[in-house]
């Protein structure tokens, strides 16, 4: 059921009156966020970004739900990039061997090719996510809806039993 309201608040959130950026960097830092391979500052970072800030959360989470998915996927080439970071340009040796020998910077594990490679690729695929979730929040907005509630898939999943029992789970909270 968690994940229904995960999917609940998401459209609720494009329903809303919050502004399509907000949900868009919502999903953006979850999307990097998801794409780290295990508990790093950088991770514990964009996650405080993502509670303190005015951005959407439900958004973030479907981000990095998403975005954890493919990531397994996609590590051999997060570690060809990785590699390439760290041992392929001779001119930053210095600077990952000054940022080893410091007291916090090897929390964030950047000497691991996967950790290094998905960071940079999340930080390069974070404007076109953005971007793109953005608009697709404003063509949703613009009469989408009407047409995906149309969509007998949707009708389908509207009626099952799972999402009705969710529905009247969450209405006898007074929502």
């Amino acid at each position: 059921m968690f994940w229904l309201k995960i999917i609940s608040n998401f459209i609720k959130a494009f329903r809303s009156g919050e502004k399509p950026w907000q949900i868009a960097a919502g999903f953006g830092v979850g999307f990097i966020i998801g794409l780290l391979p295990s508990l790093t500052l950088q991770g514990v970072l964009l996650f405080c970004l993502l509670i303190f800030f005015n951005i959407n959360m439900a958004a973030g989470t479907l981000g990095l739900i998403l975005s954890n998915i493919i990531a397994y996927p996609l590590d051999p080439i997060f570690h060809d990039i990785g590699f390439f970071i760290l041992t392929g340009i001779p001119a930053l040796e210095n600077i990952w061997t000054s940022l080893y020998n410091m007291p916090i910077a090897p929390l964030t594990k950047f000497n691991n090719t996967v950790v290094m490679g998905s960071f940079v690729a999340g930080l390069i695929l974070y404007w076109p996510v953005f971007w793109g979730m953005k608009k697709l929040v404003v063509l949703y907005r613009s009469g989408m809806e009407q047409r995906i509630n149309k969509l007998k898939i949707v009708q389908i999943i509207k009626g099952s039993k799972l999402v009705q029992l969710y529905f009247k789970i969450r209405d006898l909270g007074g929502k």
